[in-house]
């Protein structure tokens, strides 16, 4: 609204002034009329709060977007609004022009809170009940411990003790960055934009992306640089010693990303060259170092789920005379960034524990009575957390295979079921248009299968397991 004022635009101002005090005013009603209720401590409940959440905020949100843009339906108006507030960032406007720069700033807002509410929740409330990625870390401890432990994590005091420790940093690193995008040249809006789609890992951008941005080669570099905050969650979160950031560099999540960032850029490079060699195009050493950074950036963008495409991607392909295809990208999405993070996808974390798990079993086949070392930490990541990280692997994999079946069954091909599949359970909406053929677009999509991806990004936003957890009996005794 402020914003909307400041350019003069009195119908946008006017409208989400209308619409943002009537949701206040019927908000606060709702808090006096539910004051005296006592909140209770099981986590199931809150995780269906979360559910709920999801599906009912953006019947709001959508209100004030479906008014000012009338060529869309209010379901398309709803898509819009669940996919930024799920950080997804899937948008039905191809064109970024077609609405006006005040609406990209609203939906660019609402991801960035999407993203700090989910940085609460899973810190809040997955951390205590081992779910979100914590898993790994569980230790095999009996059930009346672990029952004991949930009872006694007060979940509205973890969520008010986290937000209040987490918003400064989230909304003080957002300002900054928006700085340093506007010194390196991008227009202040742009530069807002982009700093908030960066911390919430949504993607969306007003100008269709980073290519048509000004910062240029220093803006990926910075964008780049605060796409760490999506990788770790030492980022955000410190111990009870302030040892957060002294733990970096142990941390088994940023380890593996410098191995995708390094490895995978290579590789690339390597197939790119040996095709620039047939084309005798290697001694280009420009196009060499724009293919390798290319590379590097869209790793990092992808891997954590953000899917902001580089300006040096198009010519590290046009300098090989090779045309790249998506299924590098769709991996990296599906392996995702770190836990408590605001990143989607199965989570590095869990990648690790696999890893680990799968290097112990070969050991063994040389070696049955071998003990392994490394302490008790490392081997219950070995055991209980490969275990738990194998059950979500299944459980993602399985919820691909139906997605990609109800899609297939509404006339969309193989291909792009995968695609959309992938994009909404890793929450990289961005995907379809990078690593597609451009043959199919969120537009394109009839309202059926819009609403198969709505349960998509939910069901990846708050991944299938938190889901099943609140099927299961047991969880709602705890």
């Amino acid at each position: 609204m402020l914003y909307a004022i400041r350019i003069n635009a009195w119908l946008p101002a006017r409208t989400f002034f209308y619409h943002g005090t009537f949701f206040l005013i019927l908000t606060l009603l709702m808090a006096i009329g539910f004051s005296s209720r006592k909140l209770g401590q099981k986590s199931a409940s809150r995780i269906l709060d979360l559910i709920f959440g999801f599906l009912i905020v953006p019947v709001f949100l959508a209100m004030p977007l479906d008014f000012l843009v009338p060529h869309i339906s209010y379901f398309d108006a709803y898509f819009e609004m669940l996919s930024s507030l799920t950080t997804t960032g899937a948008s039905l406007f191809d064109d970024p022009h077609s609405i006006p720069d005040v609406l990209h700033l609203y939906r660019a807002t609402i991801s960035w809170m999407g993203g700090f509410l989910m940085l609460v929740v899973a810190l809040g409330l997955f951390q205590p009940i081992n779910l979100g990625g914590f898993e790994v870390y569980a230790r095999n401890d009996t059930g009346l411990i672990v029952q004991h432990r949930i009872k006694r994590a007060d979940i509205r005091a973890r969520m008010q003790r986290y937000s209040i420790s987490i918003f400064p940093l989230y909304f003080g690193l957002t300002m900054v960055m928006s700085v340093l995008l506007i010194v390196n040249g991008d227009r202040p809006l742009v530069a807002v934009i982009h700093a908030m789609s960066t911390f919430s890992t949504s993607g969306i951008s007003n100008i269709g992306g980073l290519t048509q941005a000004h910062s240029g080669l220093m803006g990926e570099v910075i964008i780049f640089a605060f796409l760490l905050f999506a990788v770790s969650r030492f980022m955000f979160q410190q111990d009870k010693d302030g040892r957060g950031y002294r733990l970096l560099k142990s941390d088994k999540e940023i380890n593996l990303m410098l191995i995708c960032v390094t490895v995978i850029p290579l590789l690339l490079f390597a197939r790119h060259w040996s095709a620039a060699y047939d084309i005798d195009a290697v001694d280009n050493a420009p196009a060499a170092l724009s293919s390798l950074w290319g590379g590097a950036f869209m790793v990092m963008s992808f891997l954590t789920t953000t899917g902001f495409e580089s300006h040096f991607w198009d010519e590290a392909r046009a300098w090989s005379g090779l045309g790249t295809t998506g299924i590098i990208l769709m991996g990296l999405a599906v392996m995702g960034g770190g836990i408590a993070t605001t990143a989607g996808g199965v989570k590095l974390l869990r990648i690790y524990a696999l890893y680990k798990h799968g290097l112990r079993e070969m050991e063994k086949l040389s070696f049955p009575s071998s003990v392994a070392g490394s302490g008790q930490k490392a081997r219950n990541i070995r055991r209980e957390g490969a275990y738990a990280a194998w059950v979500f692997f299944m459980l993602f994999l399985v919820s691909i295979a139906g997605l990609m079946l109800l899609f297939s069954l509404m006339g969309i091909r193989f291909e792009d079921s995968l695609l959309l599949s992938v994009a909404g359970l890793s929450t990289t909406g961005p995907l379809l248009n990078i690593a597609g053929d451009n043959s199919l677009s969120y537009a394109l999509l009839d309202p059926s299968a819009k609403a198969v991806f709505c349960v998509a990004m939910i069901l990846g936003r708050l991944e299938p397991l938190a889901i099943i957890a609140v099927l299961n009996p047991n969880f709602w005794r705890k």
